[in-house]
């Protein structure tokens, strides 16, 4: 999906949301991703939110969704207006997205490491009903994976060949234990397509979301600068 949009427009509107946040770092380090991938890659808009075919995007990073806010009313599911009341008692855009609330959202999110099991189970349920060709994306942090049922949807999704799950993993070195010899290691040794790549670099973000990987799923490490 293409757009006339400038690239800068979703930082614009994240500086219209100024309610008590306790998560910027975490949101602006979603921020490129999120906008490469829907501004270049997922097929999905207002018009087509509830259609069989669509992609689905799973945001299981839920803290910190000022950046998530800011792609969806530049693509339109949201309106500009809609920041401004960001955290609000009587708005919609809580400091966890609301499915039920948020237009575009496909999980609520709140506790971290459910997102990746969600995101496994909707591939699943996708592929049993024959619809072989929405993709399935699910936002991560570095963080997020030290959650121990990550691991579990990691081993099964690879061993039973997912290869229209894509998860990414935001990594700004905020994890408290981190995984040894690198996160894409551990996707690659369970059967998963891998690429590590800049979370800045909007055209090697797009390369990685893109790439090729027949029969497996697909993970790609967004590296940014570290959280402070």
């Amino acid at each position: 999906m293409t757009t006339t949009w400038d690239s800068r427009l979703p930082l614009d509107l994240v500086a219209r949301m100024t309610g008590d946040e306790k998560h910027s770092p975490a949101a602006l380090s979603t921020l490129d991703a999120l906008w490469v991938l829907y501004d270049r890659v997922l097929r999905v808009s207002p018009e087509t939110a509830t259609a069989q075919d669509r992609d689905r995007f799973l945001l299981s990073k839920g803290h910190g969704p000022m950046a998530y806010y800011a792609v969806l009313a530049a693509k339109g599911f949201l309106t500009p207006e809609q920041l401004d009341g960001f955290g609000g008692w009587d708005s919609p855009l809580g400091h966890h997205p609301d499915r039920t609330l948020v237009p575009g959202a496909e999980i609520g999110s709140g506790s971290l490491g459910h997102g990746l099991g969600l995101a496994v189970g909707t591939a699943l349920g996708l592929r049993a009903q024959g619809l072989d060709d929405p993709a399935v994306w699910v936002l991560v942090g570095d963080a997020e994976l030290d959650e121990g049922s990550n691991h579990e949807a990691v081993a099964y999704a690879g061993a039973v060949g997912l290869d229209r799950l894509h998860v990414l993993v935001v990594d700004n070195q905020s994890a408290t234990h981190g995984w040894h010899g690198g996160i894409a290691a551990h996707f690659d040794v369970a059967g998963w397509s891998t690429a590590t790549v800049d979370g800045r670099d909007h055209d090697a973000l797009y390369a990685a979301f893109t790439q090729p990987h027949p029969g497996r799923p697909h993970a790609v490490v967004a590296v940014t600068e570290p959280k402070h």
